[in-house]
Protein backbone atom coordinates (compact mmCIF):
# COMPACT_ATOMS: atom_id res chain seq x y z
CA UNK A 1 0.00 0.00 0.00
CA UNK A 2 1.51 3.31 -1.05
CA UNK A 3 -1.23 5.62 0.26
CA UNK A 4 -0.37 6.82 3.76
CA UNK A 5 -2.24 9.17 6.08
CA UNK A 6 -1.68 11.28 9.17
CA UNK A 7 -4.23 13.22 11.22
CA UNK A 8 -3.63 16.73 12.58
CA UNK A 9 -6.44 17.91 14.87
CA UNK A 10 -7.04 21.60 14.12
CA UNK A 11 -9.20 24.44 15.43
CA UNK A 12 -10.92 24.55 18.84
CA UNK A 13 -13.34 21.95 17.42
CA UNK A 14 -10.51 19.37 17.13
CA UNK A 15 -11.29 18.71 13.48
CA UNK A 16 -9.27 15.87 11.94
CA UNK A 17 -7.33 17.51 9.13
CA UNK A 18 -5.94 14.60 7.09
CA UNK A 19 -2.67 14.56 5.20
CA UNK A 20 -2.78 11.84 2.54
CA UNK A 21 0.31 10.99 0.52
CA UNK A 22 1.73 8.58 -2.00
CA UNK A 23 4.75 6.90 -0.47
CA UNK A 24 6.28 6.36 -3.91
CA UNK A 25 6.15 9.94 -5.23
CA UNK A 26 5.94 11.71 -1.82
CA UNK A 27 3.16 13.86 -3.28
CA UNK A 28 0.47 14.81 -0.77
CA UNK A 29 -3.03 16.23 -0.49
CA UNK A 30 -4.36 17.98 2.59
CA UNK A 31 -8.02 17.30 3.36
CA UNK A 32 -10.03 19.88 5.33
CA UNK A 33 -7.43 22.44 6.34
CA UNK A 34 -9.79 24.15 8.73
CA UNK A 35 -7.14 26.17 10.58
CA UNK A 36 -3.78 26.02 12.34
CA UNK A 37 -2.16 26.05 8.93
CA UNK A 38 1.34 26.72 10.28
CA UNK A 39 1.18 23.38 12.11
CA UNK A 40 -0.03 21.62 8.98
CA UNK A 41 2.76 23.11 6.87
CA UNK A 42 5.39 22.34 9.48
CA UNK A 43 4.41 18.67 9.62
CA UNK A 44 4.37 18.19 5.85
CA UNK A 45 7.73 19.93 5.50
CA UNK A 46 9.26 17.81 8.27
CA UNK A 47 8.15 14.70 6.39
CA UNK A 48 9.58 15.93 3.09
CA UNK A 49 6.21 15.84 1.36
CA UNK A 50 5.24 17.89 -1.69
CA UNK A 51 1.68 19.13 -1.28
CA UNK A 52 0.04 19.22 -4.72
CA UNK A 53 -3.58 20.04 -3.81
CA UNK A 54 -6.07 20.74 -1.04
CA UNK A 55 -9.31 18.77 -0.79
CA UNK A 56 -12.52 19.79 0.99
CA UNK A 57 -15.30 17.51 2.19
CA UNK A 58 -17.64 20.42 2.96
CA UNK A 59 -17.83 24.09 3.78
CA UNK A 60 -18.14 24.40 7.54
CA UNK A 61 -15.60 26.76 9.07
CA UNK A 62 -13.70 24.12 11.04
CA UNK A 63 -13.09 22.17 7.82
CA UNK A 64 -12.60 24.96 5.27
CA UNK A 65 -11.58 28.03 7.25
CA UNK A 66 -7.84 27.80 6.58
CA UNK A 67 -7.96 26.29 3.12
CA UNK A 68 -7.87 29.48 1.07
CA UNK A 69 -4.84 30.90 2.86
CA UNK A 70 -2.97 27.60 2.87
CA UNK A 71 -3.62 27.06 -0.84
CA UNK A 72 -2.30 30.53 -1.57
CA UNK A 73 0.83 29.94 0.51
CA UNK A 74 1.54 26.62 -1.21
CA UNK A 75 0.51 27.73 -4.70
CA UNK A 76 -1.89 24.80 -5.16
CA UNK A 77 -5.53 24.38 -6.12
CA UNK A 78 -8.52 23.42 -3.99
CA UNK A 79 -10.72 20.55 -5.16
CA UNK A 80 -14.18 19.87 -3.73
CA UNK A 81 -16.78 19.83 -2.37
CA UNK A 82 -19.81 19.43 -4.68
CA UNK A 83 -21.08 22.72 -6.11
CA UNK A 84 -24.18 23.03 -3.92
CA UNK A 85 -21.76 23.54 -1.03
CA UNK A 86 -21.29 27.12 -2.24
CA UNK A 87 -24.12 27.84 0.21
CA UNK A 88 -21.65 27.31 3.08
CA UNK A 89 -18.40 28.39 1.41
CA UNK A 90 -19.93 31.79 0.59
CA UNK A 91 -20.75 32.18 4.28
CA UNK A 92 -17.26 31.49 5.66
CA UNK A 93 -16.87 35.11 6.88
CA UNK A 94 -20.14 34.91 8.81
CA UNK A 95 -19.29 31.47 10.16
CA UNK A 96 -15.97 32.78 11.44
CA UNK A 97 -17.61 35.65 13.28
CA UNK A 98 -20.27 33.36 14.72
CA UNK A 99 -17.81 30.88 16.22
CA UNK A 100 -14.92 33.24 16.99
CA UNK A 101 -12.60 31.81 14.33
CA UNK A 102 -9.93 33.84 12.53
CA UNK A 103 -11.20 35.81 9.55
CA UNK A 104 -11.76 33.64 6.49
CA UNK A 105 -12.96 35.01 3.14
CA UNK A 106 -15.57 33.32 1.00
CA UNK A 107 -14.06 30.54 -1.06
CA UNK A 108 -14.64 29.04 -4.51
CA UNK A 109 -12.56 25.95 -5.30
CA UNK A 110 -10.81 25.58 -8.63
CA UNK A 111 -12.58 22.26 -9.11
CA UNK A 112 -16.00 21.25 -7.89
CA UNK A 113 -16.38 17.48 -7.43
CA UNK A 114 -19.27 15.20 -8.32
CA UNK A 115 -20.30 11.63 -7.55
CA UNK A 116 -18.02 9.27 -9.45
CA UNK A 117 -15.17 11.74 -9.96
CA UNK A 118 -11.65 10.76 -8.99
CA UNK A 119 -8.79 12.65 -7.40
CA UNK A 120 -5.15 11.73 -7.90
CA UNK A 121 -2.35 11.94 -5.33
CA UNK A 122 0.88 10.84 -6.99
CA UNK A 123 0.24 7.28 -8.10
CA UNK A 124 -2.84 6.94 -5.87
CA UNK A 125 -6.47 7.57 -6.82
CA UNK A 126 -9.37 8.53 -4.56
CA UNK A 127 -13.00 7.97 -5.51
CA UNK A 128 -15.41 10.82 -4.80
CA UNK A 129 -18.75 9.92 -3.20
CA UNK A 130 -21.42 12.61 -2.75
CA UNK A 131 -22.99 12.21 0.71
CA UNK A 132 -25.48 15.03 1.37
CA UNK A 133 -27.39 15.46 4.59
CA UNK A 134 -24.99 17.13 7.01
CA UNK A 135 -24.57 19.74 4.28
CA UNK A 136 -25.89 19.68 0.69
CA UNK A 137 -22.58 19.35 -1.15
CA UNK A 138 -20.67 17.12 1.25
CA UNK A 139 -18.31 14.64 -0.42
CA UNK A 140 -16.14 11.87 0.99
CA UNK A 141 -12.94 10.36 -0.42
CA UNK A 142 -12.39 6.61 -0.76
CA UNK A 143 -9.23 4.69 -1.60
CA UNK A 144 -10.12 1.12 -2.57
CA UNK A 145 -6.44 0.18 -2.79
CA UNK A 146 -5.68 1.37 0.74
CA UNK A 147 -9.08 0.56 2.24
CA UNK A 148 -9.46 4.08 3.64
CA UNK A 149 -12.43 6.45 3.67
CA UNK A 150 -12.08 10.13 4.60
CA UNK A 151 -15.63 10.70 5.79
CA UNK A 152 -15.73 14.31 6.93
CA UNK A 153 -18.79 14.89 9.11
CA UNK A 154 -20.94 12.12 7.61
CA UNK A 155 -20.02 9.15 9.80
CA UNK A 156 -18.29 8.96 13.17
CA UNK A 157 -17.48 6.23 15.65
CA UNK A 158 -20.92 5.50 17.09
CA UNK A 159 -22.54 8.60 15.65
CA UNK A 160 -23.42 10.54 12.50
CA UNK A 161 -23.26 14.16 11.38
CA UNK A 162 -25.64 16.79 12.66
CA UNK A 163 -28.51 17.73 10.37
CA UNK A 164 -29.99 20.66 12.30
CA UNK A 165 -28.00 23.27 10.35
CA UNK A 166 -29.56 25.18 7.44
CA UNK A 167 -29.76 22.91 4.37
CA UNK A 168 -29.31 19.81 6.54
CA UNK A 169 -31.44 16.76 5.78
CA UNK A 170 -31.53 13.81 8.16
CA UNK A 171 -33.01 11.28 5.74
CA UNK A 172 -30.49 12.18 3.03
CA UNK A 173 -27.68 11.55 5.50
CA UNK A 174 -29.06 8.17 6.59
CA UNK A 175 -29.55 7.16 2.95
CA UNK A 176 -26.03 8.22 1.99
CA UNK A 177 -24.53 6.13 4.80
CA UNK A 178 -26.67 3.03 4.36
CA UNK A 179 -26.95 3.04 0.57
CA UNK A 180 -23.43 4.21 -0.32
CA UNK A 181 -20.90 3.92 2.51
CA UNK A 182 -22.21 0.61 3.85
CA UNK A 183 -21.54 -0.92 0.44
CA UNK A 184 -17.80 -0.52 1.05
CA UNK A 185 -15.83 -3.46 2.53
CA UNK A 186 -16.27 -3.99 6.27
CA UNK A 187 -12.56 -3.54 6.96
CA UNK A 188 -12.49 -0.07 5.38
CA UNK A 189 -10.87 2.34 7.84
CA UNK A 190 -13.04 5.41 8.39
CA UNK A 191 -11.28 8.72 9.12
CA UNK A 192 -14.05 10.90 10.58
CA UNK A 193 -14.01 14.67 10.83
CA UNK A 194 -13.83 14.45 14.62
CA UNK A 195 -12.91 11.73 17.07
CA UNK A 196 -11.24 8.34 16.70
CA UNK A 197 -10.94 6.09 13.68
CA UNK A 198 -13.48 3.34 13.10
CA UNK A 199 -14.40 0.86 10.36
CA UNK A 200 -17.38 0.42 8.09
CA UNK A 201 -18.09 -3.01 9.62
CA UNK A 202 -18.07 -1.64 13.15
CA UNK A 203 -20.55 1.09 12.28
CA UNK A 204 -22.81 -1.28 10.32
CA UNK A 205 -23.15 -3.48 13.38
CA UNK A 206 -23.07 -1.07 16.31
CA UNK A 207 -23.78 2.55 15.32
CA UNK A 208 -27.15 3.30 16.99
CA UNK A 209 -28.16 5.79 14.30
CA UNK A 210 -27.58 3.65 11.21
CA UNK A 211 -26.86 0.07 12.29
CA UNK A 212 -28.93 -2.57 10.56
CA UNK A 213 -29.84 -6.00 11.96
CA UNK A 214 -28.91 -7.51 8.58
CA UNK A 215 -25.25 -6.75 9.29
CA UNK A 216 -25.05 -8.28 12.78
Amino acid sequence: MSLQYHLIPVTPFAQNCSVLWCSVSREAAIVDAGGDISRIRAWTEQQGLTVTKLLLTHGHIDHAGGAGELAAQLGVQIEGPEQSESFWLDQLPNQGRMFGFPSSPALTPERWLNEGDSVSIGQETLQVIHCPGHTPGHVVFYSAAAGVLVAGDVLFQGSIGRTDFPMGNHQQLIDAIQQKLFLLPDDTVVIPGHGPLTTIGEEKRHNPFVADARFR
